[in-house]
């Protein structure tokens, strides 16, 4: 027995099968959705600082790899790593703008207003900016981009230079195929009885979206201002020891990021969370009930 608020509470370490998963969903949508401003507020900030730590680690594993290891292999561990950043999440307790797109399947069972569902999407996809940004200033002042001799400003770099270049459309459908999976980490925890089984529920999900490039809007948020910082504000002796300069990368700017990449991403992200996962799930699982 584990105890909470003083009461005893039975804990269970049987894994829940789909349709008990499904009305566990609902159940944990209409807490989140109820959670005070405050709670919500600081929980969202935890979620993008978190993701924006699985994003540290992915760049930090994907430098040095070019030539050296196979491409896949590399995609490949930068995603086991950088899922993290959901375990942290699902573990540690936080507000996560994309996995918070299931809470809509207690709004179709009218267990949720619309208003409260927006609610807390709005404050937590800003919560979660605040926390990805936050960490870009301090990964910026701490110099993290200087390591391995400026090897890790320039992944930074070429990682927010792709996610700018991708069309309106590719980013949609990258973005679509990234929260189905994000969800599917979220759903499959649903069914977890103990932290150990939460986190082997995260990681291959995790895994296959960024080893499959598709692309995510809160670890978008890391990435692209950090790729603006270095181009804006990195020293000389930074461009002079990777033997390169800003206007290589003029295409990374404030407007290329909200435009081209977060406002399609966020989409598409919908899209996936939304109705190819709590939708689809709700149909199957809940409208008869």
């Amino acid at each position: 027995m584990a105890t909470l608020d003083g009461k005893a509470v039975p804990v269970s370490l049987e894994a829940l099968l789909p349709p008990q998963m499904a009305r566990r969903a609902e159940e944990i949508g209409v807490r989140k959705a109820h959670l005070d401003f405050v709670s919500t507020v600081g929980l969202s900030v935890l979620a993008g600082a978190f993701i924006a730590l699985g994003a540290v680690f992915a760049t930090v594993s994907l430098t040095g790899t070019e030539g050296v290891v196979p491409w896949g292999w590399a995609r490949v561990v930068a995603g086991l790593v950088f899922s993290l950043g959901l375990v942290l999440v699902v573990v540690g307790g936080a507000e996560l703008f994309t996995g918070n797109n299931l809470i809509a399947m207690a709004w179709v069972s009218r267990r949720l207003s619309t208003w409260r569902v927006l609610r807390n999407w709005v404050i937590v996809y800003f919560g979660n900016m605040l926390g990805a940004i936050g960490t870009v200033v301090l990964v910026f002042l701490g110099r993290h981009y200087d390591l391995a001799g400026g090897a890790v400003g320039i992944t930074a770099l070429n990682i927010g230079l792709a996610k700018v270049h991708l069309g309106f459309l590719q980013a949609v459908a990258l973005g679509v195929l990234c929260n189905a999976l994000v969800c599917l980490a979220v759903w499959l925890t649903f069914s977890a009885g103990s932290t150990v089984s939460r986190i082997a529920a995260v990681i291959l999900p995790i895994s296959a979206f960024v080893a499959s490039g598709f692309e995510h809007c809160v670890a978008n948020m890391y990435f692209i201002p950090l790729a603006i910082f270095i181009k804006s504000w990195a020293p000389d002796t930074f461009w002079q020891a990777v033997g390169t300069n800003p206007a290589a990368y003029q295409d990374i700017t404030w407007g290329s990021f909200l435009l081209n990449n977060l406002l399609p991403v966020t989409l598409g992200n919908m899209i996936g969370g939304v109705i190819l996962v709590g939708a689809v799930y709700w149909f199957v699982y809940l409208h008869k009930r």
